[in-house]
């Protein structure tokens, strides 16, 4: 028999830093089939807000599920809810870091309840956010 893996401490907190590459672009809009020019096309993403080139929203997201997956509370985790506030566009070539902080425990049930933050290499906010996760295993 094996025994559960035991919940993280409250206030613990976990970093994981990642580079935003073209390439990563590119994997996810093959894995998303999101091809918007907003995210390929230098001519027509400079005529946005934005003024050039940004990264899928969901590709800083999906560093947040990651960094749960396999680090903060890590393997036999699995997602409840997200939710998710994008403040700052990111780039290619961005540094993005994502910090998660345990804000509350509910041990009955296993769940976790997590602060999701994204910093670029400038210490900007660029998505925040809280998630809450289930500890399967």
């Amino acid at each position: 028999p094996t025994s559960a893996a035991p919940l993280p401490v409250l206030g613990r907190i976990a970093e994981v830093t990642r580079a935003i590459t073209d390439a990563d672009i590119a994997h996810f809009a093959a894995a998303t089939g999101d091809r918007n020019p907003l995210h390929f096309d230098d001519t027509y993403a400079a005529r946005t807000r934005f003024g050039g080139r940004v990264a899928h929203g969901m590709l800083s997201a999906g560093l947040i599920s990651a960094a749960i997956a396999n680090v903060l509370p890590g393997p036999g985790s699995a997602y409840r809810s997200q939710t998710l506030a994008f403040k700052l566009p990111v780039r290619p070539g961005d540094v993005v870091t994502v910090r998660l902080e345990v804000l509350e425990l509910v041990e009955a049930k296993r769940r976790v309840r997590l602060s999701t933050v994204c910093t670029n290499q400038r210490g900007e906010t660029v998505v925040e956010g809280e998630a809450w996760v289930t500890m399967l295993a």
